[in-house]
């Protein structure tokens, strides 16, 4: 294997790795924001929220909890770490190849 190949696979799997690693950032911002209670009227809150509900869509209202933070927490919280887990394990398998 070429010396050029395992380096575009390696930028790859580093490309994979960051993008999920900020994925699971803005999931992590928003459930943060949420619990600190963050003013909804923001423009930096409302474009963090509308991030994380886009990246959380599958997930949101995936648990049932009578306490909200606790939805959010889960609902999120859940998309944060598959977002983690799936796009590292993909960068992992490109860097062995």
């Amino acid at each position: 294997m070429s010396t050029r190949y395992r380096s575009s696979a390696n930028q790859a799997g580093t490309v994979i790795a960051v993008v999920a690693d900020v994925m699971a950032f803005i999931l992590g911002l928003w459930i943060l924001m949420y619990l600190l209670d963050a003013n909804r009227a923001n423009d930096l809150v409302q474009f963090v929220h509308g991030a994380a509900s886009w990246l959380a869509g599958w997930s949101h209202d995936l648990f049932t909890f009578d306490a909200a933070w606790a939805r959010v927490v889960a609902g999120y919280g859940l998309a944060a770490v598959v977002y983690l887990f799936v796009g590292h394990a993909i960068a992992n398998r490109i860097h062995r190849h």
